[in-house]
């Protein structure tokens, strides 16, 4: 079993960079892709971002290209959100998710354990 807890949610501008950290316990994440995911009020829940296991591949949604990175710290077992030049439109609840796979998948059913989420409110 797997416990992700995510972290470094807040209200900000438009322009503005936030990082979220999301910390696994309850077993190693060094044999499972990661995910980050966003769900707004009255919206499905959309793939944001992934990495492999190793962190050499990444896959984004189209939306955040280019303005979010994610990375990983396998010693620590610790996911990162790093988002910059935010727009109101990122406004989201945001989830850290872990996959049944070593490989990165942008599917929602293929990521077996979720965050509780955290907050991101982007202000214009």
């Amino acid at each position: 079993q797997v416990q992700l807890v995510e972290s470094g949610g807040g209200l900000v501008q438009a322009g503005d960079s936030l990082r979220l950290s999301c910390a696994a316990s309850g077993r190693t994440l060094g044999n499972n892709a990661m995910g980050w995911f966003r769900q707004a009020p009255g919206k499905e829940r959309e793939f944001v971002a992934g990495i492999s296991r190793s962190g050499f591949t990444t896959k984004y949604g189209d939306s955040v290209k280019g303005r979010f990175t994610i990375s990983r710290d396998n010693a620590k077992n610790t996911v990162y959100l790093q988002m910059t030049s935010l727009e109101p439109e990122d406004t989201a609840v945001y989830y850290c998710a872990a996959s049944t796979s070593i490989m990165v998948t942008m599917t929602r059913r293929s990521y077996a354990y979720w965050g509780q989420g955290t907050q991101v409110t982007v202000s214009s």
